[in-house]
């Protein structure tokens, strides 16, 4: 196995490691010797100056606990037959949405009409909170993925996390048939490990993750499909469809091309980890505390895991892309991105057959500044 592997420097402007071909970052994904916490936070090296995933966190006795019961309890919401039920509910948003796009004027903007609400909607209704509240959801995550203002990063994490609570409190008094509820029935049962406080913690990261993640997921679909008519016509068929949801989270990471081959020290789509005991990676020795990146959106496009060809391929199978990470800490919502990409792509394929952009592709601005990257706008026309 060749292992790929340089320094770079985050927009933090502080160094790290970077590792970007397939084999590696796989197998780095599940290797205990890396981690999200740091024995001094405050002097390790900065991905960026969000509080969300810029940074890492001191290290507890419970960590190990508190993830297992996570998985379990997220496990147990995004289940086959959870999700079975769930689906005539995401049917039902995504008809609502596309029914808008239709009647909007031409050229419409995909990501304002779509792509933004329909994550917004999905985790409102499974968390149950108010979708009635969405613009302020917008703001706040907004505000806490922006990677170079610190402060404006911190106030959209305190209010997310203020909004989670105030429900949480609510369902302390009156329970519901949502996930914040099922997390409070975990907290009576076990008060002491599962305390409020980390009640809440999931609570805004499954808000904030649900959410912003997903929309960058959807704002690439879209722009896939616009500007590959001949992939998107073999959408037809609807057994094609989980393929086609598949490659286009393949390249739903942040970076300038979606399928071109990133820079070396391009850290885009890349995840955060702190080296908690000195390992060796591919004859080069990295030191406790440093940090390392595993290059997601590098790993996606590597010749040995996509063949011959790295573009936009919606019949590529089988396509085990690391887009949701890998092993234990593989993303427990994939199943529910996955079920709102397949549905809301079957019904643009479906009712807007000539889809396309309304602009050259060179015109879409990104959201730099923001850790989940997307779109800005999205002008479409059919």
């Amino acid at each position: 196995m060749r292992t790929r592997m340089c320094r770079t420097t985050t927009p933090a402007g502080h160094d790290a490691w970077i590792v970007t071909d397939y084999d590696t970052v796989r197998d780095l994904l599940s290797d205990t010797r890396l981690g999200l916490t740091h024995k001094d936070p405050e002097q390790a090296a900065r991905l960026s100056n969000s509080v969300i995933f810029g940074r890492p966190r001191e290290p507890t006795p419970t960590d190990a606990q508190d993830h297992t019961r996570m998985r379990r309890l997220l496990g147990q919401r995004f289940s086959v037959r959870r999700l079975a039920a769930f689906e005539p509910r995401v049917r039902e948003l995504v008809d609502g949405l596309l029914d808008e796009l239709a009647a909007a004027s031409k050229p419409a903007d995909f990501h304002r009409i779509v792509s933004f609400p329909l994550p917004a909607l999905v985790i409102s209704d499974l968390l149950g909170v108010p979708f009635a509240h969405r613009e302020q959801f917008r703001q706040w995550s907004d505000e806490a993925a922006d990677m170079h203002d610190h402060a404006r990063s911190t106030h959209g994490c305190t209010e997310l996390e203020g909004y989670i609570s105030d429900t949480v409190k609510q369902r302390l008094r009156e329970p519901g048939d949502d996930l914040l509820s099922d997390l409070v029935a975990a907290h009576r049962a076990e008060p002491e490990g599962f305390t409020l406080e980390k009640v809440i913690g999931l609570g805004m990261t499954l808000l904030f993750a649900g959410h912003e993640t997903t929309v960058t997921a959807i704002d690439t679909g879209a722009v896939l499909l616009a500007t590959n008519p001949g992939q998107r016509a073999v959408l037809g068929e609807a057994e094609q469809l989980p393929d086609a949801v598949e490659e286009i989270l393949r390249g739903s990471l942040p970076r300038a091309n979606y399928f071109a081959t990133p820079e070396p020290d391009d850290i885009g789509g890349a995840l955060p980890r702190w080296a908690n005991t000195d390992l060796e990676v591919g004859g080069v020795t990295i030191r406790e505390g440093e940090m390392v990146l595993l290059g997601l959106a590098h790993a996606n496009v590597d010749e040995k895991f996509v063949g011959d060809y790295q573009g936009f391929d919606v019949a590529r199978h089988p396509n085990r892309h690391l887009t949701f990470g890998h092993g234990a800490h593989f993303c427990a919502g994939a199943p529910l991105a996955r079920l709102e990409l397949q549905i809301l792509f079957a019904g643009v394929v479906r009712r807007f057959p000539g889809f396309s952009l309304a602009v050259p592709v060179e015109e879409l601005e990104p959201r730099a500044d923001l850790l989940t990257g997307g779109l800005k706008s999205i002008p479409v026309t059919w």
